[in-house]
């Protein structure tokens, strides 16, 4: 007997498995059964009854493990946007686990010469190929988990993933690096939290598939930015690489982390799937009903309009879709506990039939929805779609990527002439693009690094990319334009050369954690993590990638960091909850008094002094020559908390006399022990 249920997916019920799944335009929906791992094809298939858009049945007698997937028939028509296609099995896009990753097979393909407008449809059976879903058993003991709910002005974000953090931990048992585990152990955690961040953010860990392209170069996707299952953890992550084991290690993960005190945020991208082009496979949106789950492009309508750079674009005006993201946001947040998301290429879900929209209904829907008005939400605010760059433009509460924080400090400190004015809007917490009636500066998610683009220690040693790995003959990634103006690049033996990399690592990360706003850190920044010159190493899983441990990491450095972010964490000035007022910060110079228009327009200026509070000053100087500070005048003494060009002095230290001489390409942070400077 047939039961009619609003849960997609499928659903244990103890006595046996609901499954339901939506298409619009099948005409008809065959449930297929797996057995063992070792059976290619189906050892069963049962036909879904329709019910308006959506299709469904019941199986007695089924549970927990039962691997499935779909074939749906329909029109053959790519000129209308219609791939149906019953030789290909599908899978689940409601599924909450794997039940067979994929392989690449050329049953895959989804059609014969399908760059024509009539082509004809693959016939070559996908089942023994194609990735399957899993019937879950959704209990878990969570304990007494709770969510940390880091307050805003109080969060230190760690980019990370999973895999790399852990792979190289020696302390770390084998079996569980890279892993989820892994990032539960107590070496991992024991890093996380004596650096002092509050909240990791994972890369994608959604389920995804790789590319063609990059198998054939012997490739894969390491960084997981093609998503194929919006519900199910990433089987890469689970001990063994075993599928079963990913959901409930995932939940012992962030109950793990949780009870750290440490945020779990995921970086989730709901604006494109791993399908691709119209040349790519079909695996699961494509053959379940292409015209509603994608963009089409108007002229071509067997192509997509592809807004993203990966081939396609999800439609989320359809409504069903718009439901499948906001399902699988509360899926995360309610039954894997997740405290937050990072949207990749924002602006896509934001656009509608005429281009972007304000207010978008997706954000409007995500805002109203109770399990998912507590959490974190990050805008990456841009795709490659006209009007995507988006900065600034999403919705009160939400806080954004910031690269014009990012490009202005690094130009800052490699010396670029006439950045000040910039400089200290960006450290003030970008209100030009953030505006504070309704808006906060932990809006303004501050970086300088992050997964996308060089490392912190490769952004100041070298003066181009060095993607030669990848395969594409070194053109794939952003030409960065951010070599330094000093040094001599692959230098390893030039001692004055490895200091000032040194030292400007340290006046980079100290910018980023005076400056109002939510700093973010790309993992292995803090122990000197190079790529080798490659910013681009998405299909790099190595040791190119990977976080070093032990000798291999940059102990100093590391030790910085955590003076750095302690030091924030102690300093309320440094976590403002609101813009700056008149009278809370001064702009100083180096010769004494406060800045003038002469001097902000003043492009030869490269020193600054910021008082904030008249107790915490920040000295940054990127000349090439030392620079002396006059203190403001006090009735109290300034203390020295920390300086990038001595980070060995003893912090606390007393200033003596009325200036400080600051090094050349260097940066310092006093502390005020009077009373309060008005």
């Amino acid at each position: 007997m047939n039961r009619i249920i609003s849960t997609l997916g499928s659903t244990w019920d103890g006595s046996g498995v609901q499954f339901a799944i939506f298409s619009a335009h099948a005409t008809s929906v065959d449930l297929c059964l797996f057995g063992d791992a070792d059976e290619a094809g189906e050892s069963r298939r049962v036909p879904l009854v329709r019910d308006g858009r959506r299709w469904h049945t019941y199986v007695p007698g089924l549970g927990p493990g039962q691997r499935y997937g779909y074939r749906v028939d329909g029109p053959w028509a790519p000129a209308a946007g219609h791939w149906f296609n019953p030789a290909k099995v599908l899978f689940d896009p409601y599924a909450r686990a794997v039940g067979r990753p994929f392989r690449w097979d050329p049953s895959l393909w989804t059609a014969h010469d399908p760059d024509v407008e009539a082509p004809t449809p693959d016939a070559r059976d996908s089942a023994p190929f194609a990735p399957l879903a899993a019937v879950v058993d959704p209990a878990f003991d969570w304990g007494n988990d709770r969510p940390p709910r880091t307050p805003w002005p109080d969060t230190v974000i760690y980019e990370l993933h999973v895999k790399g953090f852990t792979a190289l931990h020696d302390a770390i048992p084998a079996p569980l690096r890279g892993t989820y585990l892994g990032l539960a152990s107590e070496p991992a955690i024991r890093h996380l939290v004596d650096l002092g961040v509050t909240a990791v953010e994972l890369l994608p860990v959604h389920l995804h598939a790789g590319e063609w392209p990059l198998v054939r170069r012997g490739l894969e996707n390491y960084w997981g930015y093609n998503t194929l299952g919006y519900f199910a953890p990433d089987h890469r992550f689970a001990t063994g690489g075993d599928p079963a084991r990913a959901v409930d290690e995932f939940r012992a993960m962030v109950r793990a982390l949780h009870a750290a005190g440490l945020e779990v945020i995921l970086d989730v991208v709901y604006n494109h799937t791993a399908e691709g082009h119209h040349l790519g496979p079909t695996l699961s949106f494509r053959g379940i009903d292409n015209a509603s789950y994608y963009r089409p492009e108007p002229t071509y309508p067997w192509r997509y309009l592809d807004v993203t750079g990966t081939g396609n674009t999800v439609n989320v005006d359809t409504p069903e879709v718009g439901d499948l993201i906001l399902d699988s946001l509360r899926y995360w947040v309610s039954e894997m506990h997740v405290d937050g998301f990072r949207f990749d290429l924002a602006t896509t879900l934001a656009r509608g039939p005429d281009g972007v929209t304000r207010p978008a209904p997706l954000f409007e829907a995500i805002e109203r929805d109770p399990v998912l008005a507590g959490v974190k939400h990050i805008a990456e605010p841009w795709d490659v779609g006209p009007d995507g760059y988006q900065l600034g433009a999403f919705p009160a509460g939400w806080a954004e990527w910031n690269n014009r924080y990012r490009d202005t400090v690094r130009r800052f400190w490699r010396g670029d002439a006439g950045q000040l004015p910039d400089l200290a809007t960006r450290l003030s917490g970008s209100s030009d693009l953030f505006p504070p009636a309704d808006r906060s500066p932990h809006a303004s998610i501050n970086y300088v690094t992050s997964h996308d683009g060089f490392t912190l220690a490769d952004l100041v040693s070298y003066a181009a990319k060095h993607n030669a790995a990848n395969g594409e003959d070194n053109r794939d990634g952003e030409h960065e334009n951010f070599s330094w103006n000093h040094g001599v690049e692959g230098a390893t033996s030039n001692d004055a050369i490895l200091a000032q990399r040194a030292r400007d690592r340290r006046n980079l990360l100290l910018t980023l954690l005076v400056s109002l706003g939510t700093p973010m850190i790309s993992a292995g920044d803090e122990v000197g993590r190079t790529q080798q010159g490659n910013n681009n190493a998405y299909c790099q899983d190595s040791d190119l990638t990977w976080t070093p441990w032990g000798p291999a990491a940059d102990a100093r450095l590391h030790a910085f960091t955590r003076q750095m972010l302690a030091l924030r964490a102690g300093t309320p000035a440094l976590r403002r909850t609101t813009f700056f007022g008149p009278t809370d910060v001064r702009w100083l110079r180096p010769e004494g008094g406060e800045m003038t228009e002469a001097d902000w327009h003043d492009a030869g200026r490269r020193a600054l002094g910021m008082l904030i509070d008249g107790t915490v000053l920040v000295l940054l100087n990127a000349a090439d020559r030392d620079v002396t500070f006059v203190l403001p005048e006090t009735a109290g003494t300034w203390e020295l908390r920390l300086n990038t060009a001595d980070p060995t002095a003893t912090p606390g230290r007393p200033v003596a006399g009325v200036s400080v001489l600051l090094a050349s390409r260097s940066s310092a942070i006093l502390g005020y022990t009077g009373e309060y400077l008005p």
